[in-house]
């Protein structure tokens, strides 16, 4: 479905299972920053309607992502960590075109967001197929099919207000890069890493 370059292998399950309150705290941050992604898309684009409504509407879904995964936290006695920095993150967002036009500045933004959606979901899956804890199991099946329709709605979007941009092309590009990005990662209890 997302055309990923590189598949997780399900033995990071085991590198997961290891340690739950780190993945679960990455996760939480991981959402806050896709509320926050969609709060800034909407403080950088105000004028276009359709964008602002969607990104009102992700945020809210997003921060209660983080409210139930932090719920999820204390019911098993963990703490909610500090922020994690995501190399996976900060190194797509490297590739985002700075110094264009509005329009492709906000299609390769809207690409960006559409990637980690797609990792996160396809990540999602290989925990809910692999993990042992079976309420994990289900939230993050759960959370799979909600990161895709994140995915589909940023892709929707980015054709929306494409401007004669070749979106299939630059996707095309974000699915190379982003492969020789995800094959540094993989080795570390969390979401992306």
């Amino acid at each position: 479905m997302f055309r990923l370059k590189l598949p997780t292998d399900p033995r990071l399950v085991n590198i997961v299972e290891e340690n739950i309150p780190e993945i679960l705290t990455d996760h939480a941050w991981c959402e806050q920053k896709a509320a926050s992604n969609a709060i800034s898309l909407t403080v950088s684009y105000p004028e276009y309607t359709d964008l602002v409504n969607a990104m009102l509407d992700l945020a809210q879904e997003e921060l209660e992502h983080f409210k139930r995964v932090h719920q999820i936290i204390l019911e098993r006695n963990f703490e909610l960590g500090f922020e994690r920095k995501d190399s996976y993150v900060n190194e797509l967002y490297a590739f985002i075109r700075k110094g264009y036009k509005r329009h492709i500045v906000l299609v390769d933004r809207l690409l960006f967001s559409a990637m980690i959606e797609a990792r996160s979901c396809e990540r999602f899956k290989v925990l809910s197929e692999n993990i042992k804890d079976k309420e994990l199991a289900a939230f993050y099946h759960e959370l799979m099919v909600s990161e895709a329709e994140h995915y589909t709605l940023f892709l929707k979007l980015a054709r929306q207000y494409s401007q004669g941009i070749d979106v299939e092309k630059r996707w095309q590009e974000f699915l190379d890069f982003e492969a020789t990005v995800i094959a540094k990662y993989g080795n570390k209890e969390t979401v992306h890493g």
